[in-house]
């Protein structure tokens, strides 16, 4: 617990200088960026209970722009803060495609399903029927397919790899509806190990 009450001293004289002449960015990064999540959910913790504030209403409230941002973001647990970017990418005018890309083709079935309950509980909404509602075509089948959190985990078949490449490859040359579909259903529920082994 001493380590985490040091770096509970450190933030809190960093807050404090931030008040008085300007916030130690050096000491937050070095602070923030050198720990885990686990273990700056610890310190948030600890924080609280030292000091009766929230460490990421006290960095939203003594941060400013995109330092902010990235300091905020990090207090967020993993399910949350994927939960609070999808949100922020189909809301207002527009979505943020790549923001759904980068979220839902990298997580694991678990984390796809820990990012489903974060979401309805943060935003009182359900995010497959938002997907569904702001994206369109094949973009929006291959999201849902996504979504779904069916992809398979840690299993690899090299004689699989190999005909699974091979659909790939007629899937990209042929560009038809029916091998758009094989390319989804491949690519979204194989496992990324197995995936790999096509490459």
């Amino acid at each position: 617990m001493s380590m985490y009450k040091s770096c509970l001293q450190y933030l809190s004289k960093s807050i404090i200088l931030h008040m008085e002449k300007g916030c130690d960015k050096d000491m937050l990064i070095d602070i923030l960026t050198q720990r885990c999540n686990a273990q700056r959910q610890m310190i948030a913790g600890a924080y609280q209970s030292m000091y009766g504030q929230d460490l990421t209403c006290d960095l939203k409230e003594k941060l400013s722009d995109h330092f902010k941002e990235v300091m905020v973001g990090l207090m967020y647990p993993p399910p949350l803060y994927d939960a609070h970017e999808l949100w922020h990418a189909m809301k207002g005018a527009g979505t943020d495609e790549n923001c759904l890309i980068d979220i839902l083709a990298s997580r694991t079935s678990g984390e796809i399903f820990q990012t489903q309950e974060a979401y309805c509980l943060q935003y009182n909404s359900n995010l497959q029927e938002d997907i569904y509602s702001e994206t369109s075509g094949h973009f929006r089948d291959t999201l849902m397919n996504l979504v779904q959190g069916t992809r398979e985990e840690g299993c690899t078949d090299p004689a699989m790899a190999a005909q699974d490449a091979m659909v790939l490859w007629e899937a990209c040359q042929q560009k038809t509806g029916e091998h758009k579909t094989m390319l989804q259903m491949i690519l979204c529920n194989k496992s990324y190990q197995q995936l790999w082994l096509g490459n």
